[in-house]
């Protein structure tokens, strides 16, 4: 038996992946099990949340027009459907960026004491902002880390530029953000500055990076109910300078699953992947990145709702390891 009934699926979001957050929500809603849940639909986006569809157990799916969608109440996250009022009771959270990935959904969700599918407030805080989630793992020994400098908005940047010492190439990155918005490869001193400025439209805060020279690698991880599990592992190879928006989303990469790899590299990586997890109190699914230069395994970020679309790299990875994706999304539904 189910622990759950009324399943809302929420995506879109405030942050420049909102689009891309609706494709992996509605992937998501499609494949929840339809005979143990009944799955809700929710677009959520500049405080205004409305409902979408939704598909009762063994119903039609029924779809509101986009001018008549019930709007949902987060007093009591209910809606009222044909006078009729639907209590959610478990919320799959879809939302790239802000605010599904920054904590401040998690924390809505906690306070109201409804589960939610992804890591908590806490973790999801700490995980979103790169630097930070970069500062709790500065002291293991199970992964490396490339040389950073940290700035905030506000700072003399031609100053700051000035005393960073370290080696080209560079990568600019907003300290929170997905999906390449904001990122730079920088290749001389003099072309920082203006790479740190981009940066800072999406972002208060920016990292500047030393580029690492390796293949590039990720692997998911979520708990079943006993124990931390690892997908197979994948390697990206991009057909750009490095894994952009336009390789992620346009086909200019490609994606190796199972990584064409020695067994002992994969199962390093898969194990790199679960003490990350649980070193930093991670729950649901989430998916790591990572640079591997020779036998040296280089985290790059963690990404705690990871893109849910048919051609996504987690969707890819389940069907590596031969289970089936609504069967998948049951397991994470049932155990967070």
């Amino acid at each position: 038996m189910a622990k759950y009934g009324n399943i809302a699926v929420i995506y879109g979001g405030d942050s420049s992946e909102w689009e891309v957050s609706c494709r992996s929500g509605e992937f998501t809603a499609s494949h929840i099990d339809d005979t143990l849940y009944n799955v809700y639909e929710i677009f959520a986006r500049h405080g205004r949340w409305w409902l979408v569809s939704f598909k009762r157990i063994n119903s039609m799916k029924v779809t509101f027009p986009e001018e008549a969608r019930p709007e949902v109440s987060k007093n009591t996250f209910s809606v009222e459907i044909h006078g009729e009022k639907v209590q959610f009771d478990y919320a799959y959270i879809m939302q790239h960026g802000a605010p599904g990935e920054t904590g401040q959904l998690q924390g809505y969700f906690e306070m109201l004491g409804i589960p939610f599918s992804s890591c908590s407030a806490f973790t999801s805080t700490v995980t979103f902002d790169k630097y930070s989630c970069k500062s709790f793992l500065r002291d293991v020994d199970f992964v490396h880390l490339a040389k950073d400098a940290f700035i905030r908005k506000g700072e003399n940047v031609k100053e700051f530029c000035k005393g960073v010492k370290l080696s080209l190439p560079l990568f600019v990155k907003p300290t929170s953000g997905g999906s390449s918005f904001g990122i730079t490869k920088v290749k001389s001193m003099e072309e920082l500055p203006d790479a740190i400025e981009f940066a800072f439209k999406e972002s208060p805060t920016v990292i500047i990076e030393e580029g690492i020279q390796g293949r590039e690698f990720t692997c998911a991880a979520y708990f079943d109910g006993d124990e931390v599990k690892t997908l197979p592992v994948i390697e990206i190879i991009s057909q750009n300078e490095y894994f952009d928006y336009d390789a992620k989303y346009n086909g200019h990469s490609q994606e190796v699953c199972p990584a064409q790899i020695p067994v002992e590299l994969s199962s390093k990586i898969q194990q790199t992947t679960g003490k990350i997890y649980r070193h930093l109190g991670c729950s649901g699914l989430v998916r790591i990145d990572y640079i591997v230069d020779e036998d040296k395994i280089y985290f790059l970020e963690v990404n705690t709702i990871p893109g849910m679309t048919n051609a996504s790299l987690v969707p890819k990875m389940v069907r590596a390891a031969g289970i089936d994706i609504t069967d998948f999304l049951t397991t994470i539904i049932e155990n967070s």
